[in-house]
């Protein structure tokens, strides 16, 4: 018998799409207390755009896949700088939120089961980078992009480097070295009566991403940092 997975991401979504302006996403962590995401900010424009994403948007080249794309902000954006860009994400009702909204090539697949090849730039924003769960999540995921961009295609991703947390009010790190790596985060969504599935997020600093990056075939660039300890890197696939 199949079983519908519960999309609280989705739902919440749907329902703002459908008028109630004040949807929120409950988010539960094992790092923080619960946190809320308004759906509202999954549907900014040009004008409300963080800076680090407004960064990303302008370096996109060529083909473009939007992975993680949610409610298709990111690519409206690149459809009208006059991009080719597939949309992809897993929730069916994002992604019938992005064809009514008017991107143009949607799909719904898991990233990692996703086997089109041929693309020049690969955008994870929104610490999309995150779905890879573990570090050596992180390795697999490097290894699968490897198959859908062309020689010399691009990775642009946002991370955080969530050190800050562990800190104590001397400054110090309070983590365990024999622990599993501090920025390895288990999350959960739930929307009114839905409740997601439990899921892996990783949050990774740039010097880690550039090692695993360099150790996979990548060249690591940071582009830009903000004010939040929040980066963007470009990782460039190297012939």
């Amino acid at each position: 018998m199949s079983r519908t997975t519960p999309d609280p991401l989705g739902k919440a979504l749907s329902d703002y799409w459908n008028g109630l302006t004040d949807a929120r996403i409950t988010v539960h962590s094992s790092i923080t207390e619960e946190e809320f995401i308004p759906a509202a900010y999954l549907f900014r424009d040009a004008t409300t755009l963080p800076g680090l994403e407004k960064i990303a948007i302008d370096q996109c080249l060529g083909r473009v896949l939007d992975a993680g794309a949610g409610a298709g902000s990111h690519a409206l954006l690149l459809q009208q700088k006059g991009l080719q860009v597939t949309a992809l994400d897993l929730s069916p009702l994002a992604v019938q939120i992005m064809r009514e909204r008017g991107v143009q090539d949607v799909r719904q697949a898991d990233f990692f089961g996703f086997r089109e090849s041929g693309y020049d730039t690969i955008l994870l924003l929104m610490n999309g980078i995150g779905i890879a769960g573990t570090l050596d999540g992180l390795d697999r995921l490097l290894t699968h992009v490897r198959t859908l961009l062309r020689p010399g295609g691009q990775i642009l991703c946002d991370s955080t480097d969530i050190l800050y947390m562990f800190e104590d009010e001397d400054g110090s790190a309070l983590i365990d070295l024999n622990a599993a790596y501090y920025g390895e985060v288990t999350y959960q969504m739930e929307y009114g009566e839905t409740v997601g599935e439990k899921f892996g997020w990783l949050f990774v600093n740039f010097d880690i991403l550039a090692d695993h990056a360099e150790s996979n075939g990548y060249a690591c660039e940071l582009l830009a940092t903000d004010e939040n300890d929040q980066y963007l890197a470009r990782l460039t696939l190297k012939n």
